[in-house]
Parts: C-alpha cells; structure tokens; sequence
C-alpha cells in the first residue's frame, strides 16, 4: 500500500493532537494504542489539523476513522508543548520504516505543540482501525500499557486526572452506559475510572446530591423488593 505524506499546504505546521480514547464496557477501563509497523514504538492516536478546519473537527474526524464512531464525548483537557517532545528522530524511523524518506527541513519532523483530548465509549461498540503507517491498534488496560513514545505516557497520565476530576461535574457515564441504567452500573464506571472500589451507600446518595440524574421505573429482574431503580442522566 502507498502512503502519501501530508502536505503543509493542506495542513497547519506545528499544531497536532493527541487522544486519549478510553474505552469501557462494564468491566474494566481501558485505552487504545498504535503500534507502528516495524518499529516496536507505540503511541497514542492523534493526527493534524487541516488549514479550513475547526480544531474540534480535525479531532472528531481522527477518532472516527479509529474506532469508526461519529458521534463521540470528547473533551480538550491541555496543551503539551515542551522541548522534550521534539525528537524528529522518531519520525524518521516511522517512516524509514516503511521505506519513506523526507528532507530534514520536512514540516512534519519540526516541533509540533499537541492539544490533547480525551475520549469515552464502549469498546464493545468499536473495531478500531490502524493509521496508514500502524500495523496495529489494540485496547490495553489502563495499568498495562506499553512504553509510548515522546510524552504520551505523560498525556495518559494527565487525562485520568482530569477524567477523575470531572466525574463530579460532568455526565462522564452517558458515552460508556446505555440510556438507562442502574446505580450499580453507575458505580461500576466510577470505580474503573478511580481504579478503587466506593461504598454502594456513599456513592448513591453523592450521585443524587449532584442532580444529573433522572430515577425512572424499578427494573424488575427476580425478587419485587430487591428491583433497583433504572436512572439517565438530565
């Protein structure tokens, strides 16, 4: 397969983004990853920004032709742009990789400021595409990830802080839940994302202080009196 490189009269030189597409289907939280071909090097999905394209755009666009879902939560949560992650060097042995070669003054092997996102959805949903320079791209569980190049680590890192964070702000379960669910699968979601279990009590009565919730019918699936009650999010 021949691969085109990008051109800078099509693309913004010096911006790109990065995300971080966690993945959960009621178990366990996890992320995926790119392996490009014949390196050993592993990386997050990300791409670049065309010249007549909203930055949210060229996002939504790069996670869809991942996980081929349109329709995803998405949220911006920092900029990484420090002299660490410049190495051109890395760039190159993707690409000599698959027998391309670039000048060194090349726009994509200059340093590129990264805007990081991050994803949620059910990976029983997605099969997950590879980049044309990947041979691979696989969910890992968030506490098995492999090495990742530059500082992706760091951006994994930073999106389950801010994730942790905006679970007692933002509807962060209505990408990973079904449109009615339980407070036990509720729960379920909280406890991947924290990596910790909580306390049913405790968690119930927090989730309905915060007032993003609507209880609707008990779902009736045994015993009358043991039916949890069915919930959506406002």
């Amino acid at each position: 397969m021949s691969i085109e490189l990008p051109s800078s009269s099509e693309y913004l030189p010096h911006i790109a983004y990065d995300s971080v597409i966690f993945g959960f289907n009621g178990k366990k939280l996890r992320i995926l990853i790119l392996e490009y071909h014949n390196t050993g090097l592993f990386a997050l999905p990300g791409g670049f920004v065309k010249r007549g394209e909203d930055l949210s755009d060229a996002v939504q666009r790069g996670v869809m032709e991942r996980t081929g879902i349109s329709s995803i939560y998405l949220e911006q949560f920092h900029t990484f742009g420090t002299m660490a992650r410049f190495q051109p060097e890395i760039m190159e042995s993707i690409l000599e990789a698959h027998n391309l070669s670039i000048d060194p003054d090349h726009w994509m092997l200059d340093r590129f400021m990264s805007i990081a996102h991050y994803a949620l959805i059910n990976y029983d949903d997605v099969t997950p595409v590879p980049d044309p320079l990947s041979d691979s791209i696989c969910w890992y569980e968030v506490n098995a990830l492999p090495p990742l190049i530059l500082d992706h680590r760091l951006i994994v890192d930073k999106a389950l802080d801010q994730i942790r964070t905006d679970l007692n702000s933002k509807p962060i379960g209505k990408s990973l839940l079904p449109e009615r669910f339980t407070m036990k699968d509720l729960q379920h979601v909280h406890e991947a994302i924290l990596g910790m279990p909580l306390r049913r009590s405790t968690f119930q009565r927090k989730m309905l202080s915060l007032d993003i919730l609507e209880r609707h019918e008990k779902l009736f699936s045994g015993k009358a009196h043991k039916a949890p009650y069915l919930y959506s999010f406002k």
